[in-house]
């Protein structure tokens, strides 16, 4: 892509446009990332494949929105050496760019075993993805040199629209856990107040002073007195 171009210019902002309505729509963050990654390749001229890779507190690895199945395969090899440019680029650096993986000291396992698979250059870029849950937008390439500093600006913008769908459905997550201990709660509250004939507010206080003496989350409390409503 050639951001000189007026028509290159326009067609990229469309395209983020669309890409901005994707995230604010109730879509799931499987098909966003996979527009993301889809949109990538189509417009960064050099990028062959893409995917994007989470890595979880405990070192869990996620492949996500692959646009082919090479690139679990490439995440695989960065798991199981504990070294590549997606790693670097989802725990260490912003950009971790290779222009020849024949020639790469950095990653002396991945590097040949990627090679072995026609991948010779990769382009990644660190997601902003908070808490415990770190992420990389990955491009790679079956061409040796194949970036410029355009790939990397539209490379960045993508992987801004990447951390921001992931940020964002981990926010509906949330909301919907939230939303879902509130109602489990009343739902116990509702009970307590039938069976022994109190208000709303000693009810609740049930609950929590039985939290508290049994060191059991408030929310698992409740949980136990709708499981046990049929009792006598």
């Amino acid at each position: 892509m050639d951001l000189s171009d007026p028509s290159s210019r326009h067609g990229l902002a469309q395209r983020m446009a669309e890409l901005a309505r994707d995230i604010a729509a109730p879509r799931s963050l499987d098909q966003v990332l996979a527009d993301v990654t889809t949109a990538a390749v189509q417009l960064i001229p050099a990028a062959d494949i893409a995917g994007v890779l989470l890595i979880k507190g405990a070192g869990e690895f996620e492949s996500l929105a692959d646009t082919d199945s090479l690139v679990a395969q490439l995440d695989k090899l960065q798991h199981d050496f504990s070294e590549g440019p997606c790693h670097d680029a989802a725990l260490k650096q912003t950009i971790v760019r290779t222009d020849d993986l024949r020639d790469e000291p950095r990653w002396p396992q991945y590097g040949p075993a990627a090679v072995e698979r026609g991948v010779l250059s990769s382009l990644s870029f660190k997601l902003y993805t908070a808490e415990r849950t770190a992420g990389a937008l990955n491009l790679f390439s079956f061409q040796p040199g194949a970036w410029d500093t355009e790939a990397e600006t539209v490379g960045t913008v993508f992987a801004a629209h990447a951390a921001a769908a992931i940020m964002a459905s981990r926010h509906g997550q949330q909301m919907q856990s939230a939303l879902s201990t509130r109602d489990r709660i009343g739902q116990a509250k509702g009970i307590i107040m039938e069976r022994y004939g109190v208000d709303e507010l000693r009810a609740f206080d049930l609950l929590r002073r039985l939290s508290q003496e049994s060191q059991v989350k408030l929310i698992d409390i409740a949980q136990r007195v709708i499981d046990t409503r049929g009792d006598n």
